[in-house]
Formats: structure tokens, C-alpha cells, sequence
């Protein structure tokens, strides 16, 4: 049907080059390029002994939009997946405007020099995509990404109101490492170290970094102490939602992970701005991360699951409702299949669904859009067939407090 450039060759560039080779009928044609060619190449291989599948692989610097050009106008894909680090997003959706091709990503922009993401940055975009007659899909992985297209699933069929959100997220799996992140480390520990922030009443609430947390029970998986979080999907959601009284977002750690993150950040291992090192500019966190284990590189004898959901509550003709829907991925499977661990094939599945509804014109829309402002239903049928298969619980307790 389409040919499509995948832009990152990290653990969720796998995943998605992997899923979209599996479906060659839509993908006929696959690039995979990065910085780093020789992670193509290998991931390349890869898919050629597992499936017989040959992808094109190439060099390119996401940072500088010339050689973005220059490589899509060689290549003439009909879209760009976004898979590279978020500093790059505005680059690459401006490559794509120059060159007139469709964009999609699993995270938001955010700058360099700050520890801040936002939409604000990409949603400026809208009016640019629109009068090119191109769609460009923000967030598409699992959180962002299927979490709101599992609010979007249960406004539509579930509630009259949306009330009370919580996104809940767990990885109960051991890969075996003292401290490793299981996504880019630079991009998880900015993430983590920010200060919390969540929706109430028409307006958001900041609290220190990990300050709030209780414990959470998941399916399969049993209680984990969680901490919320300020996650991107909540600035989309409180915008396309309508009557949320609050919107919240829970992430589980160890104790273990939480103990090294805490001593990393005392002594300054965390710190973005750049320090002087032996007559050298270096950014400590961006040391840390070299010296951390490369997250693409966990799958190997990974054991178990992640859980990732939503836990709603609000009125279904006139009475109170609650609903819970979540997927659980076993990390051991994922390995079999596509060689990677299981945050990486949650965040790669369903970028490559976004790409395939896409490209099948089930969902394409000129503009800037987020995943909940379309119908959720084929993407649904998609996680269940794709393999994120996504269970749900109708009028259980939920383990939140409600006003």
C-alpha cells in the first residue's frame, strides 16, 4: 500500500520496523534510519532471518532538517514514524511539511536545555499540516497513545460523563540489573525527577517529584506501591475530554530503583545543564545515560508483565459508573517474538497501528490531532489482533478516593 521511513533505531524503532515488516501488505516498503547505522543494519538482519523481510537502513542526523529532507526525498515514503527522541520532533515535522509527507510520534516535544513537554509546541503546527493537506498524529504509543484511545472507547460506549480519570501504569517485570531504565534513560529520568502534576477542578495541582503514593492493585500482578506522575496524555485528554473533574497518572517503581535514582540525583548525576570536565562541556545526565544499559539490549530473559490502564468513573444514564480497561504484556513473550522487551513493544505496537490507520485512510484528517479526537473502535480491534490484547471490568471498586 504505502512506503513509510521509521526515524530511531532504539528499542521502539525494533519494534515498530519488526511490526510493520510482519505487514508488508499496508508497509511495502520499510526504511529504518538513525543516526547510528550500524543499529539499522542490525535490526535490518534481524527481520531478514525472522520473516524474509529486506528494510532499507540509513544514516541521518534528526537534529538537522536539510538531511531529513534529503533523505525523505530520496526514499518518497507517503509518512514519517517518529521514533527518535522528543528534542527532534519539531525538526522532523517540519522535514515532513517541506516534503509533503504524513508524521506520526509516541512522545511530545520538549527542549533540550529545559525538562518541560509540552503540546503547545506541536499543536502550533496545526494550521501548517492543515493547509498542506497533511495529518500529522501525536502520542501514538501506549501512554500517551492507547490510554487515551481507551478514554475515547469509554466515552463512547461507556459513560454520558467522564468524571474522574486515573491512568494507571506498572512493570512488574525483573530484567535483572542493579538500575536500568526500560525506555531512552535521558528521556526517563527528566521524566521522573519533574515536579508532579495532576488536573482537578478546572485547574492543575503541583506536587514535589514523587511526593504522592499509595499502593495500586494490578491484574495478575498484585499490589505495587505507585507514584503519580505529570504524563503528556493529560494536557490532550483535560483539552478533549469534556467534564473531567480530575485526571491523574500513577507509575509503579521498586524501592530498589527509587534508592539509586534518589543517590544519582544527590550527587548531580541527574542535572541537564552542561558542567566543565576535564577541559570538556559534558551534561552529566546524558554521561549517565552511555554508561547505563542500552534499554533495547533488557530483553533477553526479561520475566514479567507490564500493566497498563485506565480506571474511570463517572454517569451512565443518570447513575454513577465505574471502568476499568487495561492490557497486560508479558515481557518473556515479547522476546520470542520480536526479539525486545515489553515497554518497548507496548510503545511500538501502537505506533504501528496509528501508521496502518493512517495510511488505510481510516483515520486521516488533515491537521495536528491527538489519538482521543478519533474513533476509537478500529484501533481497539487492531490492539486485540496486533497483540496488545486489552481486557475491561464494568462497575468494580477502583481503588481512588472520589469527592
Amino acid at each position: 500500500m504505502s512506503k513509510v521511513l521509521i526515524i530511531g533505531a532504539g528499542g521502539v524503532g525494533s519494534v515498530v520496523a519488526h511490526k510493520c515488516a510482519m505487514l508488508n501488505e499496508v508497509f511495502t516498503e520499510i526504511m529504518l534510519a538513525s543516526r547510528t547505522k550500524r543499529k539499522c543494519d542490525a535490526i535490518a538482519s534481524e527481520i531478514k532471518n525472522s520473516f524474509g523481510v529486506e528494510i532499507h537502513t540509513a544514516q541521518v542526523d534528526a537534529d538537522k532538517v536539510p538531511e531529513l529532507v534529503s533523505l525523505i526525498k530520496t526514499f518518497e515514503p507517503k509518512m514519517v514514524i517518529n521514533v527518535a527522541l522528543p528534542y527532534q520532533d519539531l525538526t522532523i515535522m517540519d522535514a515532513c511539511l517541506e516534503t509533503e509527507v504524513h508524521y506520526l510520534d509516541t512522545a511530545n516535544y520538549e527542549p533540550i536545555d529545559e525538562a518541560k513537554f509540552e503540546y503547545k509546541w506541536q499543536w502550533a503546527y496545526q494550521d501548517k499540516f492543515k493547509e498542506a493537506g497533511l495529518m500529522a498524529l501525536l502520542g501514538c504509543g501506549f501512554d500517551p497513545g492507547v490510554t487515551g484511545v481507551f478514554t475515547a472507547y469509554a466515552q463512547k460506549h461507556h459513560f454520558d460523563e467522564i468524571h474522574y480519570l486515573d491512568i494507571v501504569d506498572c512493570n512488574a517485570g525483573d530484567h535483572g540489573k542493579a538500575f536500568a531504565t526500560n525506555f531512552n534513560p535521558e528521556i526517563n529520568i527528566r521524566e521522573i525527577t519533574q515536579n508532579g502534576k495532576y488536573w482537578e477542578n478546572g485547574a492543575w495541582k503541583e506536587t514535589q517529584p514523587l511526593e504522592i503514593h499509595k499502593p495500586i492493585n494490578y491484574p495478575e500482578i498484585g499490589e505495587k506501591e505507585s507514584y503519580l506522575l505529570y504524563h503528556e496524555e493529560l494536557e490532550s485528554l483535560t483539552k478533549n475530554i469534556p467534564h473531567l473533574k480530575r485526571a491523574r497518572f500513577w507509575m509503579t517503581f521498586s524501592e530498589q530503583y527509587i534508592t539509586h535514582l534518589r543517590v544519582l540525583e544527590n550527587v548531580g548525576m541527574t542535572r541537564i545543564d552542561p558542567i566543565m570536565y576535564e577541559g570538556k562541556e559534558i551534561v552529566p545526565l546524558q554521561f549517565l545515560k552511555a554508561v547505563l544499559p542500552e534499554p533495547s539490549s533488557l530483553g533477553e530473559g526479561y520475566q514479567g508483565k507490564t500493566s497498563i490502564g485506565c480506571q474511570i468513573k463517572g454517569v451512565k444514564d443518570g447513575k454513577d459508573a465505574t471502568y476499568y480497561v487495561y492490557n497486560n504484556c508479558d515481557h518473556a513473550e515479547v522476546y520470542k517474538e520480536v526479539k525486545a522487551q515489553a515497554v518497548s513493544y507496548t510503545t511500538g505496537v501502537p505506533a504501528m497501528i496509528g501508521a496502518m490507520l493512517m495510511l488505510s485512510n481510516v483515520w486521516m484528517q488533515p491537521g495536528v490531532f491527538n489519538v482521543e479526537e478519533f474513533n476509537p473502535d478500529p484501533f481497539m480491534e487492531a490492539l486485540n489482533k496486533y497483540g496488545l490484547p486489552w481486557e475491561e471490568q464494568h462497575n468494580v471498586e477502583l481503588p481512588h478516593e472520589y469527592n
